[in-house]
């Protein structure tokens, strides 16, 4: 959607020296102020999405930063030395928030001109908070970069020098405008941070000067980087330092962060599946972040999230997690949700069988564990809605969301009744579905990233005779989950689609086969129940895939051996694939 730019309730300079700094001021003067600082090739509208978010909790204070927008410009060098725009931050900050300390939220070369600032004596006194966003401080990445080289390792900072490549050609005046010409084009530019941030190019907003921006802003790249690589200095900070570090970054890798505990007293990190324009791609992400740190250091309460943020905190793989499962009163939701709990996290188990779902928190609690146990049908929207709603009131946004209540169905098509065929599509997609509505919408909407499972099937590329309805279904459910990974990647929403093959639980005990009667039903059930058995994969072995999934960031995730070989032959020969389905009964 386009972004329109927020309309300030104030605007005006500050004067500090012979600069002048434009400063655009949002929300009510007498809360708390945040400052945003921008950085190459930007000006304040880098923050058009950022501030609506932050101005009704905020005195937000945007402004140009000296060679941008309509601040003052200089051709000379050395007015863009980092204590330059330390300075600057400062006047502004004494302006608007005159006797009490402001937060800050930083990008790029803001956020390395914030570092500068807050390694100053009376940082303490002036900086509440300070999150940073994709902006090291120099200092503290050279010295980074000469440890591991002293130490023999080479491939981080091989990485950061292939990453910081192009400064050098910023550093080369005339050459760099001839050649960095094309990329000045606003259009042109748009489509590439759009590209580099997987959002859309009407979420980039660029400043009125863009390209003489562009250009000028280059001369901070001359003035401090190989001063501060070549004689870097101690540098340290009592102020409370949040880290958001992008791993998809293409200026700053994530590892040149990692020495940040030296330098800090505090210090909290967030990694995001993103690239270097966060505030283009993840407002929401950035707002909530500096809005938790910002409340955290002032009322001494940390939100689970940021807890589970902070550098040095002892804590389990996934504590300090919410993680809230459908279907969690039997065989694979009971076992992951039995399997996260153990890692730490709080779980919220769902079945439509109420008492099931507290035998498994009960299992939880025994072992230590939290949990609690809801009765929901996930092919009923309004219910789930409302489930959602009760359980976010209660224990907050989930942080992973599994879907995996399901049933089973067998028989012939022509046997199938259409009503029986609807109710396999409303739970085992629609429950996906509205999992995803109702829960996905608010993790996205918090805006700080998670994890959403899917739980499809083998059967989901496995065409089979007498399974048309539950194939279906599953083959939906990976599609949808293919889509809506695509949609949350500028949310930081991983969307985990986990395709079990043959695993013993209670589905086909449960399952309904149809055109027989019930003694014929009832053989095929327990049939297939010992076949199931004597194959012994147990759920708890998905449970550990699916465990594995999230934490090792994979997409899909065909679990047994038979499911990675058919995902595997599914793609490599489909038409041998249908050939045999056509030709082979299973059911």
């Amino acid at each position: 959607m386009f972004v329109t730019a927020p309309v300030p309730d104030a605007q005006h300079f500050v004067r500090n020296g012979d600069i002048d700094i434009a400063v655009y001021e949002y929300g009510d003067p007498s809360a708390p102020a945040m400052l945003l600082v921008h950085g190459w090739p930007d000006d304040h509208h880098l923050w058009d999405r950022v501030i609506p978010l932050l101005a009704g909790r905020f005195h937000v204070v945007a402004y140009d930063t000296r060679g941008h927008g309509r601040s003052t410009r200089t051709d000379r060098t050395e007015d863009y030395e980092l204590d330059r725009f330390a300075s600057d931050f400062y006047a502004v900050a004494d302006a608007v928030s005159p006797g009490e300390p402001v937060h800050v939220l930083a990008h790029d070369w803001g956020s390395v001109q914030v570092w500068e600032a807050v390694c100053e004596p009376r940082a303490t006194a002036r900086i509440a908070s300070f999150t940073s966003v994709s902006g090291p401080n120099l200092d503290h990445l050279a010295h980074w970069t000469r440890d591991r080289l002293g130490r023999g390792a080479l491939w981080g900072p091989a990485t950061q020098l292939l990453s910081s490549a192009y400064t050098a050609l910023f550093m080369t005046p005339g050459l760099n405008k001839v050649v960095m010409r094309p990329l000045s084009s606003e259009k042109i530019w748009k489509r590439f941070i759009a590209l580099m941030n997987e959002t859309s190019p009407d979420n980039v907003k660029l400043g009125p000067a863009f390209r003489q921006d562009f250009f000028d802003g280059m001369r901070i790249y001359q003035a401090n980087i190989l001063p501060r690589m070549f004689g870097p200095r101690e540098r340290h900070t009592e102020v409370p330092v949040q880290l958001i570090v992008a791993r998809r970054d293409i200026a700053v890798r994530p590892a040149g962060f990692d020495d940040a505990t030296k330098w800090t007293r505090r210090l909290w990190r967030r990694e995001i599946a993103g690239g270097h324009w966060l505030p283009f791609s993840h407002p929401e992400l950035l707002a909530t972040s500096a809005t938790e740190l910002a409340e955290a250091v002032t009322t001494g309460a940390q939100p689970r999230t940021l807890r589970r943020a902070e550098v040095g905190a002892q804590t389990s793989p996934f504590g300090d997690r919410l993680v809230v499962i459908t279907g969690g009163g039997s065989g694979i939701g009971q076992q992951t949700a039995l399997a996260f709990a153990a890692l730490g996290a709080e779980v919220v188990v769902s079945d439509i069988d109420p008492d099931a779902a507290k035998r498994t928190v009960s299992a939880i609690e025994a072992a230590g564990g939290t949990a609690h146990a809801y009765g929901v049908d996930v092919s009923d929207e309004t219910a789930l809605r409302d489930h959602a709603a009760e359980v976010i009131a209660a224990h907050g946004v989930p942080d992973i969301l599994i879907n995996n209540a399901g049933i089973g169905q067998a028989g012939d098509f022509f046997d199938t009744p259409a009503a029986e065929f609807d109710r396999v599509l409303r739970v085992n997609l629609g429950g996906v579905v509205n999992g995803c509505r109702t829960f996905g919408a608010a993790m996205s909407e918090r805006g700080l990233g998670g994890h959403i499972v899917n739980v499809s099937s083998m059967a989901a590329y496995s065409p089979q005779q007498g399974m048309s309805a539950y194939s279906t279904s599953k083959s939906a459910v990976f599609m949808f989950s293919d889509c809506l990974r695509a949609e949350l990647a500028g949310s930081g929403i991983e969307v985990h689609t986990v395709c079990p093959g043959v695993v013993r639980t209670n589905i086909v005990s449960t399952t309904r086969f149809s055109g027989l009667s019930a003694d014929e039903e009832a053989a095929k059930q327990a049939e297939y129940d010992a076949l199931y058995r004597r194959r012994n994969y147990g759920p708890e072995r998905v449970a550990q895939q699916i465990v594995a999934a999230v934490q090792s960031h994979r997409d899909i995730v065909p679990v047994t051996p038979e499911a990675r070989v058919q995902y595997h032959f599914s793609r490599l020969a489909p038409a041998l694939n249908r050939f045999l389905a056509a030709r082979i009964k299973l059911t």
